[in-house]
């Protein structure tokens, strides 16, 4: 450890710390992402070379670990401790905002919800020795080795490059979750349309072909679904003749005009125009979504079709 200076830090030297282990976090997990994708990817939440959470991590993994700095096993379990909780309430109040996981350990043995998990908890201790005992040994020698007036400067335009940053990808984060929303309520309403058409059928005195005929929920089984029922219902009142098949003429008209207002909306829906929309899809390639899981693979597979 270097002695009495240690954790000894003025406002603004916490906050270039910050910076420096936002930095150093997207190296690390954009430079394993990239290689494993085999593409180059900006991974993270902001659109800047820089990651919250790791810069986060780094400064809670350096306050939990000031007061056993001299016991090397209670820094481990500090560390352990204090990276897994804000990995958990990080992880919790990012899918109640936006209704996605950035993260998710479910496939993972010993995770709890998805949101943490056993290997990565031990990982954040050895992490936190290495960062206490090694990395920021020379972190620290060459931020205080630069003058404060710069450090000042510095460290405010930074601020507020990555505030603005950080404010619009939260808006679009925002704006992805209601999207997703809206793409979900078409899918809805076509399930609703499947339902009517699958009761017309049955009162015109025709069985359902199968029980997968009529409760399809994927969104090409349901297109396709409701698609085949228009056009068995064309043939059925070409057979029938009579007031009633009438009237089902005129509600299939107004399902037809509804199903293709609701297909259209979606298919508008998923062709992304937002930079900072996009860019969260592409850089966060393990995003997932227990409420919108279809709708999210959709725009993905629409925006690398679009990217490529």
């Amino acid at each position: 450890m270097t002695g009495a200076l240690m954790y000894s830090y003025s406002l603004i030297q916490w906050l270039f710390f910050f910076y420096i282990y936002c930095f150093a976090g997207w190296c690390v997990e954009s430079t394993y992402v990239s290689i494993k994708d085999r593409k180059l990817t900006n991974r993270g939440f902001i659109r800047g070379p820089f990651l919250p959470l790791y810069g986060s991590g780094a400064i809670m993994m350096l306050v939990v670990s000031m007061p056993f700095r001299d016991n090397i096993f209670l820094v481990y379990v500090a560390g352990c401790l204090g990276a897994t909780a804000l990995e958990y309430v990080t992880g919790v109040t990012m899918e109640a905002l936006f209704k996605v996981r950035y993260w998710d350990y479910s496939n993972n043995k010993f995770n709890f919800q998805g949101h943490i998990c056993l290997g990565t908890t031990l990982s954040w201790g050895f992490l936190t020795i290495i960062l206490t005992q090694v990395l920021h040994v020379p972190v620290e020698r060459m931020v205080l080795s630069i003058p404060e007036q710069t450090l000042t400067v510095v460290t405010i335009v930074l601020t507020v490059l990555i505030g603005i940053d950080f404010v619009l990808s939260f808006k679009a984060a925002i704006d992805l979750r209601d999207l997703l929303a809206k793409m979900e309520n078409t899918k809805k309403e076509l399930m609703n349309i499947q339902k009517r058409l699958d009761a017309i059928i049955t009162s015109a005195g025709e069985s359902l072909e199968s029980r997968k005929d009529a409760f399809a929920v994927s969104m090409d089984e349901l297109k396709s679904g409701i698609e085949g029922k228009f056009e068995r219902l064309k043939k059925i009142s070409a057979t029938k003749h009579s007031d009633d098949m009438e009237n089902i003429k005129e509600e299939v008209s107004e399902l037809v005009k509804r199903y293709a207002v609701n297909v259209e909306i979606r298919s508008r829906l998923g062709s992304i125009k937002d930079f900072f929309q996009r860019e969260l899809l592409r850089s966060n390639p393990s995003m997932t979504s227990d409420k919108y899981q279809e709708s999210l693979d959709e725009l993905r597979q629409q925006n690398v079709k679009k990217r490529s």
